[in-house]
């Protein structure tokens, strides 16, 4: 017999990357929370890649960041190695990498949510939920016990109905062979959520000692080290860096996965979920890059206290000998012992269109859903999720509007969005070609589009609010300084531009302007600025990337303020399309179905043509005058 164990306010199921910063933000803006997760060893694991951000990832993890969330901190605690990627090209596409001590991570986070104020961990599998009249009123977990509450943010990961595959072995569970989800799936069915079926996978891991490094390119860290979170310094967080080594796979190895495809569960039909396309497995890689003779691996210590390296590249669902086999065959492999095997996982997860843009659930009030359980891949993305999954419970308990970041906002609004307006057929991850405002949503100036969002929510701290504003208003200073300041011809000026091989200059230039030519900047003109205090390098920074690209800014600037105007026109929520003539049967039902809020968000849904959003407009006009 069911009986009521507790009463809260927040019930987040599952300790992932996406439960974490959702059982956090929840707690921290006051709400009695408990994080329900099935093992307690699995809070914050990384069951894939020992790593935290990269392209367009790194972007997230600075928002996250920005708005009160956790990942920054936590890997700014716990990395081994640390990379800018993509310097070669502009600062929009600039993206922070980092190593993590896997294990290190896990339980510095697990230690974070322990002694947060508000805040509970159990271990407990949720098996279904008590929903009263389309209102989520609490949980129930498999020990029969039920735990009420007003919000529910469903963090599942890649855990429900679970299975491990490689060759001829299925194993029912979850990451890392940790227990699966069995009963929630149907729970859901029941409640009317469409679910899918997709797939990931991940690398063999070796043991250190049996791999010959002398055959690879050694890869090392950034000496000038660029924290995640804002509230650090480089000097904060230095370290001694370890290394990472880059070897490649060659035809013999191609030539083995080739012969062993029909051993793939990929490719036998065993596997019946859609695999990321943008993170291919090995056997993937070679069939659809067939022309290509060899691939990058980068090889990676999973931690300081243990000898396990992550090959990075080579995720693969073949059997055991033919994973061995082929590893064998690359430089540096020859004799390497493989201490956990490489295998691929499907799991449940749903249609994210059947989610607001709030990500609550638009038939049962009150659910939330974030993470993996959305279609994303990778961990940043189910973070970003997380965290505004859990700031908008709270802001429904508090019946608050929810917090919507917009695409011209955070690549986190453009995650959501795609994600809930366009949906995905196959794990979605984030790039930095999906942000049509790259260039107003660096990582370097996360804090200044969302810091005081995060400090009006109660997630950023009273002091750090007063040191962003102090920040604000060095670099204001300072750009207001180097525009006053005019560099007059002489040999010192025509020497240092004949160093950068920039163009002379025969009378006074403003300062500012000099710093907008491509082969100069704010650095290499220090010796022209006789004037100039030693800064911060995160001052320094904006000061170089606002008077640089301020043209390429204002002209984006420009083209959001036309994006807002159709995001500004909103939508009755309880608008039947069917009824409005003019739509395409195909615009009717997409738009019954994701019920857009804005005519922006309209023009985005797949199967919307410009023909129905000109419908769209002039039926908004005309209702708006029979308003009036």
């Amino acid at each position: 017999m069911s009986y009521v164990a507790n009463r809260v306010d927040v019930i987040v199921v599952g300790g992932g990357h996406a439960g974490c910063e959702a059982a956090l933000a929840a707690a921290r803006m006051g709400m009695k929370t408990i994080l329900f997760a099935i093992s307690l060893d699995s809070i914050a694991m990384m069951p894939c890649n020992p790593s935290i951000g990269g392209s367009s990832k790194g972007h997230i993890v600075k928002e996250i960041d920005a708005l009160g969330g956790e990942m920054g901190k936590n890997i700014d605690k716990t990395y081994i190695q640390t990379k800018m990627l993509n310097t070669a090209k502009g600062p929009a596409v600039y993206s922070l990498r980092a190593q993590a001590d896997k294990v290190r991570y896990q339980s510095e986070m697990k230690h974070t949510l322990e002694k947060t104020e508000n805040l509970q961990i159990c271990q407990h599998e949720v098996i279904d939920f008590v929903v009263e009249d389309g209102v989520i009123k609490g949980v129930k977990t498999h020990g029969d016990s039920i735990y009420e509450c007003k919000a529910v943010v469903l963090c599942t990961g890649t855990y429900l109905k679970a299975r491990c595959l490689y060759g001829d072995v299925i194993t029912e569970c979850g990451p890392n062979h940790l227990m699966a989800a069995t009963k929630l799936s149907q729970s859901l069915r029941d409640l009317g959520v469409k679910l899918y079926r997709f797939k990931t996978g991940t690398p063999a891991r070796m043991n250190k000692n049996s791999l010959d490094f002398s055959k690879m390119q050694e890869q090392y860290g950034d000496e000038n080290i660029v924290p995640f979170s804002f509230e650090n310094t480089a000097d904060d967080i230095k370290r001694e860096q370890v290394l990472c080594w880059l070897t490649y796979t060659n035809e013999q190895t191609h030539e083995i996965i080739k012969q062993n495809l029909h051993r793939s569960p990929l490719y036998s039909g065993v596997i019946e979920g859609t695999g990321p396309r943008y993170c291919p497995s090995i056997e993937d890689k070679v069939v659809r890059f067939a022309d290509k003779k060899r691939h990058q691996i980068f090889i990676e210590p999973e931690g300081e206290g243990t000898d396990e390296m992550y090959i990075q590249g080579m995720s693969s669902s073949l059997p055991e000998d033919v994973q061995l086999a082929m590893y064998r065959t690359i430089s540096g492999l020859e004799h390497c012992e493989i201490t956990r095997n490489a295998y691929a996982i499907e799991y449940d997860c749903i249609d994210a269109t059947q989610l607001k843009v709030s990500l609550e659930f638009k038939n049962i009030k009150g659910l939330f859903s974030a993470g993996q359980f959305n279609g994303s891949s990778g961990y940043e993305e189910a973070a970003a999720q997380g965290l505004i999954a859990g700031i908008n419970a709270v802001k429904y308990i508090k019946q608050e509007p929810p917090l919507i970041l917009k695409r011209s906002d955070a690549y986190i609004g453009v995650l959501i969005d795609d994600l809930v307006t366009k949906g995905t057929k196959e794990p979605y991850r984030m790039m930095t070609s999906r942000a049509e405002y790259r260039l107003l949503l660096r990582q370097d100036n996360a804090d200044q589009r969302l810091t005081k969002i995060g400090y009006e929510l109660g997630l950023i701290s009273q002091s750090r609010y007063d040191a962003f504003l102090q920040k604000q208003s060095e670099v204001e200073k300072e750009i207001k300084r180097v525009s006053s300041i005019v560099v007059a011809p002489s040999q010192a000026v025509e020497e240092l531009f004949e160093k950068y091989h920039s163009t002379p200059i025969h009378t006074g230039a403003k300062l500012s302007e000099l710093i907008k030519r491509p082969e100069l900047d704010y650095e290499k003109l220090k010796p022209l600025d006789m004037e100039r205090q030693d800064l911060p390098f995160e001052i320094k920074e904006q000061v170089n990337i606002q008077i640089k690209y301020e043209g390429y800014i204002k002209q984006q600037l420009k083209q959001v303020e036309q994006f807002q105007k159709m995001e500004n026109k909103l939508l009755p929520d309880d608008l039947d399309y069917s009824s409005i003539k003019g739509l395409r049967i195909e615009a009717q039902q997409k738009l019954n179905d994701i019920r857009p809020v804005s005519l922006g968000q309209a023009s985005r849904i797949t199967g919307v043509s410009p023909a129905d959003l000109s419908v769209l407009l002039i039926y908004m006009e005309q209702h708006k005058k029979a308003k009036v």
